[in-house]
């Protein structure tokens, strides 16, 4: 197969970038019989819109099914072709915990029931602009699994983006897309390259010239690997962190850019660097279209420990070739805001449904988290972490680049703990057929 994209055959939910604002639900389910467990492939198969129909009469709405190792194992996928897909999904986010830096607070022991668990066969996620066409969307989708005693339902998360796209912590969000060669789809930086398909959809070429694409062809071809993350925000740390390392609210708002790499409104350090510019930062077409190696290689405009830089290191200088890390993330919150200016806890469960797309979950989704997030051997700081989302051990403070002196801040808190995850395969449409037709 070369790196033309069969978009028909792909689902809608692995190229297309959620509307603004919008609403999602994940769904999760148990498969106790295989029979009506293959019965819901067959009837996905016939009910997910394809990456090839983005102008459909359903505008930007849309259901995408994924299936989990033991899920597959559950529909009675032949061992050997089991065996071909990648070992990392074969093993299981709660399996990966020690890779992940899923310790303490964040370790599966604590994830919320029953995510991380066998139990967990398929995952089935609606997005629409708003939470009525949502539901509506979701009951369009309800003739998929309804009816079908041998699968149950046992979970549910409602997350959203708001007009304003921001995130707890108050930060705009989903600011950065990866283009990539056949999706028709453009990416947010004018400079990047688009990236081979085959970093994003198995049986194409990927950045190497590899092909993944587990067994048989019909199964894997047009699929993608989706790492599902459910992690709490610990905001009200978020905002006395700030405080304390602030001499005022000028100040704030500057440490605040530091560690994130951008100004709360979106608008990046790299095109705004004294101070913030919420005009580029509402702008689709410049606040992500900036490099880093030729005006800040040592990272005092952008620091190389924030966390965009971290993220995606674009062309700076470091250990590895960035090109086979990049991922296509995509990220809701759920949970009602802290109210502003609110410094005490209020026993609120909020944060960030993390998903992450792509054909390699190793090198792609794993070393990002391992190696950028929670080291910083790579940009040559040692065992540091990701200010943001990295396992900080309360310990280690975030030193600013500044001359003549750098700012060192103090020890940084855990501001985000993982509730549990799964990694999922999310077949193409055809596969999904292909599964709902095999037989013992």
């Amino acid at each position: 197969m070369n790196g033309t994209l069969e978009l028909d055959d792909i689902q809608r939910g692995v190229l297309s970038p959620r509307p603004t604002p919008y609403a999602a639900t994940y769904l999760l389910f148990r498969i106790d019989d295989r029979a009506q467990g293959r019965e819901l492939m067959r009837r996905a198969g016939s009910a997910v819109t394809s990456a090839a129909d983005p102008s459909s009469p359903l505008g930007d709405t849309w259901v995408s099914v994924a299936v989990t190792y033991r899920g597959l194992e559950t529909l009675g996928v032949p061992r050997a072709s089991l065996e071909s897909f990648a070992w990392e999904f074969r093993q299981g986010m709660a399996a990966r915990a020690r890779a992940l830096r899923d310790e303490g607070a964040s370790s599966p022991q604590h994830w919320e029931a029953p995510l991380g668990t066998p139990g967990v066969h398929v995952v089935i996620t609606a997005v629409a602009p708003d939470s009525s066409r949502l539901e509506a969307a979701i009951d369009r989708a309800r003739p998929v699994y309804d009816r079908l005693p041998g699968v149950t339902a046992i979970w549910r998360q409602d997350c959203y983006a708001l007009p304003t796209e921001k995130e707890h912590f108050g930060y705009l969000d989903g600011v950065s897309h990866p283009a990539i060669e056949g999706s028709g789809i453009p990416g947010s930086n004018a400079w990047e390259t688009p990236l081979r398909s085959g970093e994003f959809v198995l049986g194409c070429p990927d950045e190497i010239g590899g092909v993944q694409m587990p067994q048989p062809t019909v199964l894997g071809r047009n699929g993608s690997y989706v790492v599902f993350r459910k992690l709490h925000q610990n905001v009200a740390v978020f905002r006395r962190y700030l405080r304390d390392n602030s001499a005022d609210a000028q100040d704030e708002e500057l440490i605040a850019a530091k560690i994130m790499g951008r100004w709360r409104s979106g608008a990046p350090l790299a095109l705004a660097p004294e101070h913030d510019d919420p005009a580029l930062g509402a702008d689709r077409h410049r606040r992500n279209t900036f490099l880093y190696e030729q005006d800040d290689p040592t990272g005092f405009v952008t620091p190389g420990g924030c966390h965009i830089r971290r993220a995606n290191p674009r062309d700076a200088s470091v250990a590895g070739e960035v090109r086979l890390h990049r991922m296509i993330r995509r990220g809701a919150v759920y949970g009602p805001p802290l109210p502003e200016g609110v410094l005490e806890d209020d026993g609120v469960d909020r944060g960030l449904m993390f998903a992450f797309v792509g054909a390699h979950v190793g090198r792609q989704f794993e070393f990002v988290q391992s190696e950028w997030m929670n080291d910083g051997v790579f940009f040559g700081a040692g065992s540091t972490t990701d200010p943001v989302v990295g396992a900080a051990d309360g310990d280690t403070g975030y030193t600013i680049p500044r001359r003549p002196v750098r700012r060192r801040l103090a020890p940084l808190p855990r501001f985000v703990v993982t509730r549990g995850g799964e990694y999922c395969f999310l077949p193409s449409l055809s596969a999904l057929r292909w599964l709902g037709g095999l037989h013992d």
